[in-house]
Order: C-alpha cells, then structure tokens, then sequence
C-alpha cells in the first residue's frame, strides 16, 4: 500500500504540488506588484481577457500543447510561466529528497516557492513587496516557535542545535538584517548615496529565521555572484559597474537555498580546510 511516509511516495506528491502551486506562483508575480486580488477574477489571457480552461492551466503541459499560445487569440504566452512551473516543481522536489519526509521539508520548500517568488517580482520591479516579506518572516518564526516548543523539527533548515531554534532565529535576524542596514547606513555616509536597499535587508531579516547564523554564508553567495554577474552585465554593455542596477533579491534567494540545502557541509570543509 502506498503511504506518503514513503520517501519515493513523498517525493512524487512534493513535485506534483510544487507544480500546482508553480502555477500559482504566476499569478503572484503578475498580480502582487500591480496591488490586484489574487483569486479575483479567475486566470485569463492578458490581450484577449479570455478565461483560461483548465485543461489549459496543468502546468508546463498546457504551455507545450499550445505551444506557447493563447487558445482563443493565437497571442505568445511567455515561456517564463512554464520556467516558473519547473522551478518551483523542482524546488520541492528537492525539498523532499534533502529533508525526507516530513513538515520539515513542507516548511523548506515553502521557504524556496516564497524565494523564488520574490526573485521574479524583483527581476520585474526592483521591489521586494513588504506583505510577502512579511508572510516568509511570519512563516519562519512559527517555524522556530514550534521547533522549540515541541520535538518537531520545522526550523532552522541548517544544524543549529548548539544554541537553539528560536536563539538561532533571533540570531540570525540580528545579523542577516542588522549587519546589511550598518553597511547600507555607511555607505550612505560615504557615498551620499543608496548601496544597500532597505527591501534585501528585510529579505535577509527574514531568511535569517530559517538559516540562523548561517545567513552570513547566503549573503557571501550572493555577494560572489552577483559582483560576477555584475561585472559581466556592465562589460558587455559598456558601462560601470558603480552605476549598474541590478536587483540583489534574486542573488540572496539563491543564497538562501544554496545555504539551506549544503551551509553545514559548506562551513564544516572549510573550517577542515583551515585546520579548525
């Protein structure tokens, strides 16, 4: 008899429900940053306001069957919305396989649904919206809450028992918002100028709920690789660096789950590494 205690079972309801929420994950990116209902009025096509069918709205399937066309106007369907499927189908695959079964991985792959999420919406806006901000951080401290008050472990996502769910919350807090704003504040002195926006320091105020201490190593992640992707932008279009926008959210969300999935193997070679 299948049991969702199965790891193989788990894993392919995990996948399956990160496709379904994939699709929901659209709407949210669409629909938050323009202040619209996220229920109301039902999915449509953007140029001919025709309802989409259901049998139109399975993830991915759909987009390939109509080859990335509207049914009813013939208009292109962004290929970002079965990239966006994928995504949040695999984060929850993975979810399942890093953690097995269990809350623990529900509380994971919600934390990466809401990280990509917000990537997106960055990417798009260069805003990181408060209300969803807000939602991962609340997610986070009710995480660490029940953690510390029961056997079950929701959160940290990495190996923080020496000081505890909830000191590891606030810890982390402490140092994935506080050390950015002290930056950013500096910078401002120096600069005259923003270097630092007040929507990553929230984000990683938030992150730092789940990753404890271990924020630190999702801000070097997306330090290294956004000052890369950085450069390679401003080289290829001919301007500098200082004076280049670029959205930090998507970095920091690939910090965070980089940290979430491998930070205490990470920490653990390198301190082998120096001799620690």
């Amino acid at each position: 008899m299948l049991s969702v205690a199965d790891p193989v079972v788990f894993a392919a309801v995990m996948t399956v429900f990160g496709l379904l929420v994939g699709s929901f994950a659209n709407v949210v990116i669409w629909r938050l940053p323009r202040g619209e209902s996220l229920v109301h009025p039902p999915s449509r096509c953007p140029r001919c306001e025709a309802p989409v069918r259901w049998f139109d709205n399975i993830p991915v399937l759909s987009w390939m069957a109509l080859r990335g066309r509207c049914r009813d106007c013939g208009s292109p369907i962004a290929s970002r919305y079965p990239v966006v499927e994928a995504a949040s189908g695999t984060l929850w695959l993975t979810a399942a396989i890093v953690w097995g079964p269990g809350p623990q991985a529900v509380v994971a792959a919600t934390f990466f649904w809401s990280l990509l999420v917000l990537s997106c919406i960055d990417l798009d806006t260069m805003r990181l919206p408060n209300p969803l901000v807000g939602a991962l951080a609340l997610l986070g401290l009710v995480a660490a809450l029940v953690s510390q008050l029961t056997p079950l472990p929701l959160a940290p996502l990495v190996d923080t028992r020496a000081v505890g769910p909830l000191a590891s919350a606030f810890l982390g807090v402490a140092l994935g918002a506080g050390l950015p704003w002290a930056v950013a504040a500096l910078y401002r002195v120096i600069r005259g100028r923003t270097g630092f926006g007040m929507g990553d320091v929230k984000l990683l105020g938030a992150m730092g709920l789940f990753l404890g201490p271990y924020v630190l190593l999702a801000l070097a992640v997306a330090s290294v690789v956004g000052a890369v992707v950085g450069i390679l932008l401003a080289a290829r279009s001919g301007s500098s660096i200082a004076t280049k926008r670029i959205p930090f959210g998507p970095f920091l969300a690939l910090g965070g789950v980089v940290t979430a999935i491998g930070g205490e193997w990470a920490i653990a070679a390198y301190l082998r590494a120096v001799g620690l």
